[in-house]
């Protein structure tokens, strides 16, 4: 079978450029306005794209004054876009950090079973500094504490989601049974961070459970995709960090016995889109022009864990020296990493850096006609650095408008993108195994991800 590119839409904001929401070409609707996201999600499913994706911020920040904020809370939003969608994946963001295994299984189970099996959880150990002091801590906890309570999360909610058989459900009137309770087992996990005694109250869902989505890139972040992730969201400003990347995570899967083909691996694609270059280019230009410095000033400390470069003149030329040492942030690690690699490869000014993350936060940005575009997502694709990508306009919905009317079809005509959907769940379109469960008689009993 033919090798197919993936593409995920992520929705966010007014577009993934910090100014969008100034711009005349993005929507006027408001943040919270539920017809936005379902136009945008009909959209995507009538380009046949597999999923759309939301991410999730546990604090406000403290750039509100020049910067859109305020979406809605994710996971609530998939149950809306559930019963407005009918064949596209849906996407959803929730931290390992701050929930507990029983309630987040619930709710993913519920979601899979409203949407008919097109659910996937973004599973993250929530960097943002802020996060901690609204859910009663003090401090945010150091990175690698947060992995180690996302594995033992992981262990928890896999066995929760495998506590119910397919057939545990007899529902027969006319002999008064409805339920096997021999088909139905308790969780019973003890690990370092949870103690969850289970059944899940909700029986198996379409999937199994959710497909499990990660976006780390740090050296914690790569062993925990390999492990557990069936998709994983990555952002790379160079193609040949990304080739880099996509070997070393499928070497990883290969060692931990998984099949490479198991992971789908989607950079992050923000690319402005014009009839010519020079219109592409302006598209960027634009957004630029209404940038706000505090903005990118604030997103760029919190990527290094609060680190304050208010001492830096906007025109001043940047070198590693300007910047913590990223194997040491317990923030986001990878993303710190990234850009201290940009600064030392391009040694741009301050000004120049935060135009150029204010585009998409540290993912691949390009300029182009469809055509060009078309041409980047085949090279990437042809070249092992993506089985396909996370599309990310920096203007909602007319950039987004734009690549579904016109660079599909030419990847469309390539051969490398779907006409029509299949049948199935978001698992069987991922190309991805069915979750084995414990009740299966064929293969050994495995009570985790």
């Amino acid at each position: 079978m033919a090798r197919e590119l993936h593409l995920n839409l992520f929705i966010n904001g007014r577009g993934h450029h910090e100014t969008a929401w100034r711009h005349p070409a993005s929507t006027t609707k408001a943040l919270s306005d539920l017809s936005y996201y379902r136009d945008l999600a009909l959209a995507a499913e009538a380009a046949k794209l597999d999923s759309i994706f939301f991410a999730d911020q546990l604090a406000l920040g403290d750039e509100l004054a020049h910067a859109a904020r305020g979406e809605l809370e994710p996971v609530t939003l998939l149950g809306a876009l559930a019963a407005l969608t009918s064949q596209i994946g849906l996407i959803a963001t929730a931290s390992t950090t701050y929930n507990e295994p029983y309630n987040l299984a619930r709710q993913f189970a519920s979601l899979d079973h409203l949407s008919g099996g097109r659910i996937g959880w973004n599973i993250v150990t929530s960097w943002a500094p802020g996060a901690a002091v609204n859910f009663g801590q003090e401090a945010q906890v150091g990175i690698d504490q947060r992995y180690a309570r996302a594995h033992d999360f992981v262990e928890a909610v896999s066995k929760l989601w495998d506590s119910w058989a397919r057939d545990a459900i007899v529902d027969d009137r006319d002999s008064g049974t409805y339920a096997r309770p021999d088909r139905v087992r308790r969780a019973a996990h003890r690990g370092s961070h949870f103690s969850v005694a289970g059944a899940l109250n909700i029986p198996r869902s379409p999937q199994g459970r959710p497909v499990f989505v990660q976006a780390g890139a740090s050296k914690d972040g790569r062993a925990f995709a390999a492990r557990y992730a069936e998709a994983i969201f990555t952002a790379h400003l160079t193609k040949d960090s990304a080739i880099e990347f996509y070997a070393d995570i499928k070497t990883q899967a290969r060692a931990l016995g998984r099949g490479p083909d198991q992971i789908v691996i989607l950079p992050g694609l923000s690319a402005a889109i014009g009839s010519t270059e020079a219109e592409a280019k302006r598209v960027w230009e634009e957004l630029n022009e209404l940038s706000h410095p505090s903005v990118g000033l604030a997103r760029l400390s919190s990527r290094f864990g609060g680190h304050d470069f208010s001492h830096l003149k906007l025109d001043d030329v940047l070198s590693v020296e300007d910047f913590p040492d990223p194997s040491q942030v317990q923030a986001s690690r990878s993303r710190a990493q990234s850009i201290t690699a940009l600064v030392a490869r391009e040694r741009p000014t301050l000004r120049g850096l935060l135009h150029s993350l204010a585009g998409a936060r540290g993912h691949f940005t390009a300029t182009g006609t469809p055509e060009q575009i078309a041409d980047i997502i085949e090279d990437w694709f042809v070249s092992g650095a993506a089985d396909g990508f996370n599309v990310m306009p920096p203007i909602l919905p007319t950039q987004f408008d734009i690549f579904a009317s016109e660079v599909v079809p030419l990847l469309r005509r390539r051969g490398l993108f779907r006409s029509e959907y299949g049948d199935g769940t978001l698992r069987d379109r991922l190309g991805l195994d069915p979750v084995q469960s414990q009740f299966d008689p064929a293969e050994p009993v495995k009570r985790s991800a």
